[in-house]
């Protein structure tokens, strides 16, 4: 089975919609800044989305405030979304669209800001005290609220890979009946929890992330979030793209490092390979995982060099929006999305001295070349991997 790929969004600190994006990847120009969040002293490099703090939300959805659900609700309104969700659902009905949100820690900001204005008495204040706010499914209740859609709603929290896991739960949704069409998405904002934590990992760099650089030093932390359409072919004839297939697996190798050897990255890639009947040699380009952690890249490499050879162009775009955690998945799928629309395939940023000590190699400058069918990898902490396959529609 083959699923139909509406409307699609990103916004990250690469851009504001999709224009945007088009236009940092095809001029090469990082979003990343000198990390400037308020309160945070961390000598390190960010990827921030510009007016997240000024987005206002409905009046109907103040009771959901929280950063990250501005963040949320800027990215919804890009590309015409909302139009093509509302017209969707009055074809099908809200309740046969379902929601499936990915994200690694939610509202966690908002929850931070409560324990830093308690009351006297230890209390949280009135306007801090949102149930549906401190909750890990808080992205969920807010983009269902948001748009109306009221069929079955959960949020994927599996630390990076939260967000490539919505694409294979709409699959299992609509392959099974479930629902007809999924708005799939991703949220994910900076915090003080996200640098701090990363930080005590030592994964934090104090310069421009290197992906698949011989001397990449660690990650730079972003934020953003990204939507898409998910449906039965017959409910969106117009469509462009496809989602062919998945791969999920965990190998449990360890808390935060990914298996030395890749095999649960291996696993996810073999698997998505079966369902879309494709082999190795069919993927045009991969968007890669690529963090620029020594361990990440190392092990990534390792597992490609096992299935791919390099007629498949493979890159890192993370030195475009910093690592979005639990918005990763979705933002690299649209970005491999694109790569097929326009034929640009993005070259690994920061990569001037590429590894020679890595098994596969990366593409470090923009190629134009068509992308037929494309992947994306998204491993996250506990090993918790995805893989997904694009491919053209009208192929």
């Amino acid at each position: 089975m083959r699923l139909a790929i509406g409307a699609y969004t990103a916004t990250s600190a690469a851009g504001v919609g999709l224009q945007a994006l088009r236009d940092s990847i095809d001029n090469r120009q990082s979003g990343l800044r000198r990390n400037d969040l308020q309160n945070c002293d961390i000598d390190t490099w960010i990827g921030r989305v510009d007016g997240v703090e000024d987005v206002s939300l409905p009046s109907h959805l103040d009771h959901l405030f929280s950063r990250n659900n501005q963040l949320a609700w800027f990215g919804l309104q890009q590309d015409g979304l909302l139009q093509s969700i509302a017209q969707l659902a009055d074809r099908v009905g809200p309740d046969r669209v379902g929601v499936i949100m990915g994200t690694s820690t939610s509202s966690i900001g908002r929850t931070e800001e409560a324990f830093t204005c308690l009351l006297p008495s230890g209390q949280i204040a009135e306007e801090f005290q949102q149930q549906e706010v401190h909750s890990l499914h808080s992205p969920g209740f807010f983009v269902a609220e948001a748009t109306g859609l009221t069929g079955p709603a959960i949020t994927i929290s599996t630390a990076c890979s939260s967000s490539a896991k919505v694409f294979a739960s709409a699959y299992r949704w609509i392959n099974h009946g479930l629902v007809d069409a999924v708005l799939v998405g991703g949220v994910d904002s900076l915090c003080m929890s996200i640098l701090y934590g990363f930080h005590s990992l030592e994964l934090v760099s104090p310069e421009l992330c290197r992906p698949f650089d011989r001397r990449r030093n660690g990650i730079n932390i972003g934020e953003g979030c990204g939507y898409a359409l998910v449906a039965r072919e017959d409910l969106l004839p117009d469509a462009q793209f496809a989602l062919l297939g998945y791969g999920e697996s965990v190998d449990a190798y360890h808390m935060s490092h990914p298996h030395p050897k890749g095999e649960g990255a291996v696993i996810a890639i073999d698997r998505a390979l079966e369902r879309s009947k494709l082999t190795a040699d069919s993927i045009d380009y991969v968007n890669l995982h690529g963090t620029a952690s020594q361990a990440n890249d190392r092990t990534e490499a390792h597992a490609l060099a096992r299935r791919f050879t390099d007629k498949t162009l493979v890159s890192s775009t993370k030195a475009w929006t910093g690592h979005a955690l639990g918005a990763a998945g979705i933002l690299e799928a649209i970005i491999t999305l694109e790569a097929m629309r326009s034929g640009i395939n993005p070259g690994t940023l920061n990569c001037g001295q590429p590894d020679p000590e890595l098994a596969f190699p990366v593409l470090t400058d923009n190629v134009s070349q068509p992308v037929r069918f494309g992947m994306t990898n998204s491993f996250g902490f506990g090993g918790n991997n995805a893989s997904l396959i694009f491919g053209q529609m009208n192929d």
